[in-house]
């Protein structure tokens, strides 16, 4: 028949150090439920200590005070493990913890592992049990598990750093991104101007360049320029952030409102970036972005090459050991952001680009046309009805045209020849005042294919009236301050021209003015 004492003998025993702080936490008066929720116990197991600790008819304080082996034998619990057996697990422990990122890796893969190097060691309930209540005591500093090369965490900090400017003594506030990848925690940090789109998406593709390989996910906040539209169960992810994803072959899975716990990893990260480097750059002036950056570059290094705290390797050593051949390789190209817009093809067979104001041809037929303009920094496409009509390579130079010669009708061929200097020149044999004309004209149309019209419909009247007769109406149009074809076209016609001027035309010069800028300027 069994004694008292064995029917209360807990199934799965626990370490002694446990037993402890069951003993004290009951002598500090927390209930058996409150026990088993601060020490991460079954309830059961708890329940048969404390009857344990109760059969011993000795006062709590007293059991505290007693050696392991006497606190066993009071509470009827015969030390006859092998004393060896829970150090030889306990120093797999830190391995364990790492081995678990690794894909495909489970706690009974890493049993059968222990249990072949150690036949006579736990089973696999009381392996689970040891490892689990090691976790527990580490969980106020060890981080969550992630798997290797599954994600990627991002988000800008609140506060931001600073740039002034060198002349003026302006401050300019810079936003600060910070990436962190989940298993190894390796960090990334760059300040950008703004949260746009563009600046956000530069600096998470020199995040990927930084790792050198790609995760499975990047998981975002739900700043604008990543998630148009933000839901619990399916975000509507920015178009352009999309085409980044897919680029890079991953997948973007935004953090979701109001869920704390689904980018706790990046904003614990936030509060590290804060103590480790933006105290370290608190007494220093920046005058430019890239200066800026160069100074967080080497404070974070400093950072991640830091031990964990009770851990004897780094971030950066985990993601060289762990990681770094878990991530996909990067593209070899990089990504372009591509621009869209919607315009009409112009009668003269071009569409302009007006963040440049840069003319590109399209083949004559489309004049008149709704066309698709996709543009990145280094080319323009035009499409129609989902057909590549146009291809060119981008041009920065404002009002200035790119043109292929197949694309124009072949009546207006000789247009492609049309640009400011010939233009200047066929005024400048004509006479200087039809020169200051022309001049004048060029510099003040907004589209140079307006200015090119005018300056054709009046250099025209050079073979209708002759060189003097033009050259008289442009000095009359000169002294009215009047510099356009229409005024120049009624001076001919009503005869102004050849009545007598203001000035004699032998003393007539340029006058000197700053915006006078002459034919070399549109060289």
């Amino acid at each position: 028949m069994r004694s008292k004492t064995e029917e209360n003998m807990p199934k799965s025993p626990i370490e002694k150090s446990m037993i402890r702080q069951i003993i004290r936490l009951k002598s500090e008066g927390y209930s058996l439920r409150k026990i088993n929720e601060t020490l991460g116990l079954a309830y059961g197991t708890v329940w048969n200590y404390i009857q344990l600790i109760k059969s011993s008819n000795k006062n709590l304080e007293e059991l505290l005070n007693m050696s392991d082996q006497d606190l066993a034998s009071a509470i009827g619990l015969d030390d006859k493990e092998d004393p060896l057996r829970f150090p030889q697990l306990s120093e797999r422990f830190e391995q364990m913890e790492k081995d678990l990122s690794y894909k495909g890796m489970t706690l009974m893969k890493l049993w059968e592992e222990y249990k072949a190097d150690h036949p006579d060691g736990y089973q696999y309930s009381q392996f689970c049990h040891y490892f689990s209540s090691w976790e527990n005591r580490r969980n106020a500093y060890m981080p969550q598990i992630h798997k290797a090369g599954e994600k990627l965490y991002v988000d800008f900090t609140g506060h931001k750093l600073e740039v002034t400017d060198q002349e003026t003594g302006e401050v300019k506030k810079v936003e600060v991104y910070v990436g962190i990848l989940g298993c190894s925690h390796l960090t990334y940090v760059e300040a950008v101007w703004s949260q746009k789109k563009e600046d956000f998406i530069g600096a998470v593709q020199r995040n990927l360049e930084y790792y050198g390989g790609v995760p499975e996910a990047i998981v975002p906040d739900n700043l604008k320029a990543a998630v148009t539209k933000s839901d619990k169960y399916e975000a509507e992810i920015n178009a352009t952030f999309q085409e980044f994803a897919l680029h890079y072959g991953t997948t973007i899975v935004p953090a979701r409102a109001k869920k704390p716990k689904d980018k706790a990893l990046v904003e614990n990260a936030v509060k590290l970036v804060y103590q480790r480097i933006f105290t370290a750059l608190r007494t220093r002036l920046f005058h430019s972005l890239e200066e800026l950056n160069g100074a967080i570059s080497e404070e974070l290094e400093k950072y991640n090459n830091r031990l964990f705290k009770h851990k004897e390797y780094s971030r950066r050593q985990l993601f060289e050991q762990v990681e770094k051949s878990e991530l996909q390789p990067l593209s070899a190209e990089k990504f372009e952001i591509r621009t869209h817009k919607i315009v009409t093809v112009q009668k003269y067979s071009h569409v302009c680009l007006y963040e440049d104001h840069h003319y590109y041809s399209v083949p004559f037929q489309y004049v008149g046309k709704k066309v698709h303009v996709i543009y990145t920094s280094k080319y323009v496409e035009v499409y129609h009805n989902r057909e590549r009509i146009a291809y060119h390579l981008r041009d920065s130079r404002s009002h200035k045209y790119t043109t292929v010669k197949e694309h124009m009708p072949s009546s207006h061929n000789f247009k492609l020849d049309w640009n400011p200097e010939k233009f200047t020149s066929w005024a400048a044999s004509i006479g200087k005042p039809t020169l200051e004309i022309i001049t004048h004209i060029l510099r003040r149309k907004t589209y140079p294919e307006q200015a090119y019209k005018s300056c054709i419909g009046i250099l025209s009247y050079a073979k209708k009236v002759g060189n003097q007769r033009l050259n008289n109406a442009c000095l009359r149009a000169i002294e009215y301050q009047s510099y356009n074809y229409q005024v120049v076209k009624s001076i001919l016609e009503k005869g102004l021209d050849q009545t007598s001027t203001k000035a004699d035309y032998d003393q007539y010069s340029l006058p000197y003015h700053d915006n006078v800028r002459g034919r070399d300027f549109y060289e």
